[in-house]
């Protein structure tokens, strides 16, 4: 079976190409990854900046790389010029995945934390509807200037948001948390004074114990790192990456009568709707049960999508009789992932990280998940090659069942819990006193 890059579909396309001539396989197979490589880098560039110049500039900052990149595709003049702009893109995405989800963890109540944390997958995927909607029909000159658009509102809208209370207490200036405070919650500074009293305990608690590298592989401190680490590698070893980056080959093998292009609409919209509904479940069911829901039914998608490439390879004649279930497999696949898989895993960091180590441990978390991203992409097809697609697939599968355990053997629930009850139960304490206090705290409200 003969596997195409949608990027090179696009940018071979004289009618569509920003540039003159089309580019080479070569080319396009460097346009695709350098997303990915500034991925990598991304975040360590977040880390700092979001520590240095605080959450809400450093978002501002990331803003800004989006438009310069947006700027360089846009006007593009010869391929260097596209490298250039994904390599800023992919830099921009990196600092987002690392201060976006603090960001949201440090405003959130208790309460909403984990909705607001998981609405970053929920608008990832509408901006894969957004392109696959307009792609076909607009060009990849067209997404540049829309993503031009979106960086101008995405910087004005950061621009007048406040930065959050947490990092002012870091700064020593109370007052202006008190202010930011009461702006976020819309409510009076003398009515938030007893969580603006947790917010500077945990900071200066973190003072107390600053963070260093070293300080990761600390008890609590590396069980969240692990778990995070762990989270994000078995995000990109369900093998979402490989599955969008080949989805329309795969309705092609399902025999479907619709174009490509809108297949990719109806899938894209699935995605969204998928996505949209893990904010209003997070904080009903828990991070827990919606990982193993989640990684459960990616497994049982992927194996079916194997178990048809495996058949296929055998020449089975069953095969014209089943040729609906890489369509069936791929949307049970993806409506499991974007509901779970794709959106939890950097909200549960973003409220599990202790405070002292936040620097290091969100963009070592970030720029190990695009890693994994990277040697995904870039060595699927010589494993297809060799082994068989069915392989991957199952490999990915198998991937899949092991992230169901570490849901069930694992990973704690941090639902309803403050950032203390969270620390507590990392450290392994004793968390009666506080499951008590919480209780109380339920019954009043």
């Amino acid at each position: 079976m003969g596997w195409t890059s949608p990027v090179n579909v696009i940018l071979n396309d004289e009618d569509q190409s920003p540039l003159p001539a089309p580019v080479t396989t070569a080319q396009g197979s460097w346009i695709g990854s350098l997303l990915t490589f500034g991925l990598i880098f991304g975040p360590f560039i977040g880390g700092f900046a979001q520590a240095t110049i605080g959450r809400r500039w450093g978002l501002l900052a990331a803003a800004i790389l989006f438009f310069i990149g947006s700027l360089f595709i846009t006007f593009a003049t010869s391929v260097a010029f596209i490298y250039a702009g994904r390599v800023f893109w992919g830099t921009a995405s990196g600092m987002v995945f690392v201060i976006l989800p603090m960001y949201c963890a440090e405003i959130a109540t208790v309460e909403a934390r984990g909705a607001i944390g998981s609405f970053l997958q929920t608008f990832i995927t509408f901006g894969f509807l957004l392109v696959y909607t307009s792609g076909p029909f607009i060009g990849y000159s067209g997404i540049a200037y829309v993503s031009l658009g979106f960086a101008v509102i995405f910087f004005v809208g950061m621009f007048l948001m406040p930065e959050t209370p947490t990092y002012y207490f870091i700064q020593n200036d109370p007052k202006s948390a008190a202010k930011s405070l009461a702006k976020i919650r819309g409510k009076p500074i003398e009515s938030l004074q007893k969580e603006l009293d947790l917010i500077s305990a945990a900071v200066d608690d973190s003072k107390d114990r600053k963070g260093t590298i070293a300080d990761i592989f600390r008890r609590k401190n590396f069980k969240a790192f692990f778990i995070g680490s762990a989270l994000v590698f078995f995000q990109q070893f369900t093998g979402i990456t490989i599955v969008v980056f080949y989805m329309t080959d795969i309705f092609r093998v399902a025999g479907s009568n619709l174009e490509p292009a809108y297949a990719t609409i109806i899938v894209g919209a699935v995605q969204f709707l998928a996505a949209l509904m893990t904010p209003f479940v997070a904080d009903r069911l828990g991070r827990r049960i919606i990982v193993m829901v989640s990684s459960g039914g990616c497994a049982i998608g992927l194996g079916l999508l194997g178990l048809y490439f495996f058949l296929a390879d055998i020449d089975s004649p069953i095969i014209e009789s089943i040729n609906f279930l890489p369509l069936v497999s791929l949307m049970l696949f993806l409506v499991m992932f974007r509901w779970g898989m794709g959106a939890l895993p950097w909200a549960i960091i973003g409220e599990m990280t202790p405070i002292e180590v936040k620097d290091s441990v969100a963009p070592l978390a970030t720029a190990f998940c695009w890693t994994c991203s990277f040697l995904i992409t870039r060595y699927y097809s010589v494993v297809a090659a060799s082994a068989g697609h069915f392989v991957v697939f199952w490999i990915f599968a198998v991937c899949s069942f092991g992230s169901f355990c570490f849901g069930l053997f694992y990973l704690p629930e941090t639902k309803d819990k403050t950032f203390n009850e969270i620390q507590d139960m990392l450290s392994g304490s004793d968390l009666t006193k506080r499951e008590a206090e919480r209780t109380e705290r339920a019954q009043r409200a």
